[in-house]
């Protein structure tokens, strides 16, 4: 395992509930039968450099895994990225939008409550919410990635939402997700 450099100061602000799914999500399939990671977007797809520099920007590291290891702090088992800490955990199979989501369970704790974090971050659905809201505007940042494919990937994977899919919940149905990060200065990213 190697970590990716952080090349930033401390977060500049600062969880996976498992079952804990917000409001408007519901995970229909089991982690064993989702689709194969080459269905969706991957870490080795986009390289560890962007994403690494995005954590940092939150105070967070991205710890790069061996293929045939496991991920530490994988709440559902590889190749779905883990959370440590401050530390989130990839494999170059690990899915973008798992990575994303782990981070963003971690960016809406406060820092002082990171340490504590090993594989499950919430209780809360509203946490839940803001971290999947905030994964798919982090995915914006990352060249290559962008919203859109994110949200394609996340419906590919397996989530479902009351209104269809991802994006219509992004964009019709996930005011409270959005409400929750301002309130906490967590927007714009």
């Amino acid at each position: 395992m190697r970590t990716v450099p952080c090349c930033c100061g401390p977060p500049a602000s600062a969880p996976c509930g498992g079952l804990h799914l917000p409001r408007a999500l519901r995970v229909s399939t089991s982690p064993s039968s989702l689709p194969a990671a080459d269905a969706v977007l991957c870490v080795g797809d986009i390289g560890l450099d962007a994403p690494a520099a995005l954590l940092a920007r939150y105070g967070l590291r991205l710890q790069h895994v061996d293929a045939d290891a496991p991920i530490p702090g994988s709440f559902w088992g590889e190749p779905e990225a883990g959370i440590i800490g401050c530390d989130v955990y990839v494999r170059d199979d690990t899915p973008v939008h798992s990575m994303l989501h782990e981070a963003g369970h971690l960016i809406v704790l406060p820092p002082d409550k990171r340490a504590a974090v090993h594989t499950d971050a919430t209780d809360s659905v509203d946490e839940e919410d803001a971290t999947c809201y905030l994964q798919i505007l982090l995915a914006a940042q990352l060249p290559g990635v962008g919203s859109a494919r994110l949200m394609a990937d996340m419906d590919s994977w397996g989530y479902t939402y009351r209104l269809g899919s991802t994006r219509a919940w992004f964009e019709q149905d996930a005011e409270n997700a959005r409400s929750w990060l301002l309130a906490r200065g967590l927007l714009p990213v």
